[in-house]
């Protein structure tokens, strides 16, 4: 079962080979809005789709090198 969703995943991405950067550059723009609109919540102070943006970019993009 993780084979053929691997298998999938790897065909799928292999033709959009830009969708996850900008997955994640549409990541750390949440997180940039969510600085004005929640100012005080765990989310903005953490961080954390700013992080998850970076990490999901960065891999995108080695994964389009590598494919």
């Amino acid at each position: 079962m993780i084979s053929k969703l691997l298998d999938f995943l790897s065909n799928y991405l292999a033709h959009r080979k830009g969708l996850l950067p900008i997955v994640g550059l549409a990541l750390i723009l949440v997180n940039l809005a969510l600085q004005f609109f929640a100012p005080g919540s765990f989310i903005t102070t953490s961080h954390f789709f700013l992080h998850i943006g970076l990490m999901v970019a960065i891999f995108g993009l080695m994964l389009a090198w590598a494919l």
